[in-house]
């Protein structure tokens, strides 16, 4: 008991390891502990919390739904959609598991105490690699549709380069005008009310979506002016309930709302895809050590309202933006820019979006950040210096690769075929064997074999996800989709 106060006290109060490295544990550490707990929790109601976890959950992965359904089709999107929202909920729920066990709410600190150092190590990378992914692809999104957003309200058909329509600087200036204050805050609980605005921009796209879907006719006349798509095909206009593929097709008497296609390797973007949408492991802990009255039931609830709100999200949207263009376009708002790119509504949208993806950024920096410092700086106290510089250097960084990497789709493939599978399957399942004591449930008990079979599925994937891409990439097939 006396190890896990001083790893609780280690987690929470760093300056305590720095001020007491050789001091054996006693009564006057539990007075600190309560202390800290004290100043640390308890200040996010239950409502802030679960806006900031949608919030961390709801990513650019939205605007490209559309298209992984049009490799699936409806019905086994929705069968992929539907499994990888409830895996994600059993993965928070390991993960609380083994933080209730050992008193620790740092993930960093969790695969401290399952693996050593080097577990700490492999913890802070995987969080530091998927969240700069994730901001990664939301300043694509602002790269690209900020200077349509401006160019139609200057009334321009065609951008007339001035530096204002140049996406690159564009980036750049909302970044350190607009993200980095937000992301100097020192707590994350602060962020919830930019959360909440933040949902209610995509609530606004999701209602347009819906809209849109009859109002735009098909084939689109409009289309064929900005692409050499032909949306006049025969059966480019019906839906399809299954669809591996859509490239080499048999003729259409055998195959009524149904493709029998080969399998391709197109399709292996479609589960990174979605198992990247539901990533949010990252901010659970930071969320639960904030949360007012924290309890693992709590929490749970507040993942689980949460990646119900997005699943419910996810799909209207792709069924809707599926049923509107049929896979024809990689990213939805793209597509609609093409259809009409001074119509108001979908200028509305996209600035909607674009605010929403804008105030997200921070939320995503923060656990990087705290991964950082964990692994770093452990044993040092806060420091507003170490707070501002790391900012200053993750926003320097996702510049880069934003400037520098042309399709996004790179960024949801490769990350969400690494990261994503460590963190939803792998990582919570290992240090759910690890840490939760064999003397309570011991190697052979069912809920350790379920942890292990959820930590072998996420390998299998990452491996199937990663051949995919690569042979995808060997093979010279065009996979941008019509992307930017």
């Amino acid at each position: 008991r006396g190890q896990t106060i001083r790893t609780e006290l280690i987690c929470i109060c760093p300056s305590y390891r720095h001020r007491n490295k050789n001091r054996l544990f006693n009564f006057t550490d539990t007075l600190i502990l309560s202390l800290c707990l004290w100043q640390f929790e308890g200040k996010t109601s239950f409502g802030m919390s679960v806006f900031n976890l949608s919030n961390a959950i709801m990513g650019s992965g939205i605007l490209g739904l559309a298209y992984a359904m049009s490799n699936t089709g409806i019905v086994l999107f929705l069968f992929l959609l539907t499994c990888i929202a409830i895996l994600s909920s059993y993965s928070v729920h390991l993960l609380l598991r083994s933080a209730g066990v050992v008193g620790i709410r740092a993930y960093e600190q969790l695969g401290n105490r399952a693996f050593g150092h080097p577990g700490k190590i492999l913890a802070a990378v995987v969080i530091t690699m998927h969240n700069i992914g994730a901001m990664s692809s939301y300043l694509f999104i602002v790269k690209y549709e900020l200077p349509l957003v401006i160019q139609a309200f200057l009334g321009l058909q065609h951008s007339s380069g001035q530096w204002f329509l140049n996406g690159n600087y564009l980036i750049i200036i909302v970044s350190f005008c607009i993200i980095l204050p937000l992301a100097l805050m020192r707590q994350l609980g602060y962020l919830g009310y930019t959360s909440g605005f933040s949902l209610t921009c995509m609530v606004f796209f999701l209602i347009s979506v819906i809209y849109k879907k009859f109002s735009i006719p098909c084939p689109l006349e409009a289309f064929s002016n900005y692409t050499t798509v032909n949306a006049s095909i025969d059966g480019e206009c019906e839906g399809k309930y299954f669809t591996i593929n859509q490239q080499s097709r048999p003729p259409r008497e055998t195959r009524p709302n149904f493709s029998y296609s080969l399998f391709g390797l197109q399709t292996a973007y479609t589960v990174p895809i979605l198992a990247f949408a539901f990533v949010c492991h990252p901010e659970v802990l930071p969320i639960y050590t904030e949360l007012r009255n924290p309890t693992k039931r709590r929490m749970q609830a507040i993942a689980n309202v949460s990646i119900l709100a997005m699943f419910v999200m996810y799909l209207l949207t792709a069924i809707f933006g599926y049923l509107t263009f049929y896979g024809k376009s990689a990213e939805l708002l793209h597509t609609y820019s093409k259809v009409d790119p001074l119509d108001t509504l979908i200028l509305c949208v996209r600035l909607a979006v674009l605010v929403a993806v804008t105030l997200t950024v921070p939320v995503v920096l923060f656990p990087i950040r705290r991964a950082l410092l964990q692994l770093l700086f452990p044993e040092k106290p806060f420091h507003w210096v170490r707070h501002i510089c790391i900012a200053l250097c993750l926003l320097f960084l996702v510049n880069l690769l934003v400037i520098f990497v042309p399709n996004i789709r790179d960024i949801f493939g490769i990350i969400g075929a690494t990261s994503a599978p460590s963190l939803i399957f792998i990582l919570p399942g290992l240090f759910y064997i690890r840490i939760v004591p064999k003397d309570q449930e011991p190697m052979n008990s069912r809920p350790k074999i379920q942890a292990a079979c959820f930590s072998a599925l996420g390998f299998i994937f990452m491996s199937m996800s990663l051949t995919f891409i690569a042979l995808d990439w060997m093979s010279g097939e065009n996979h941008s989709g019509g992307g930017h």
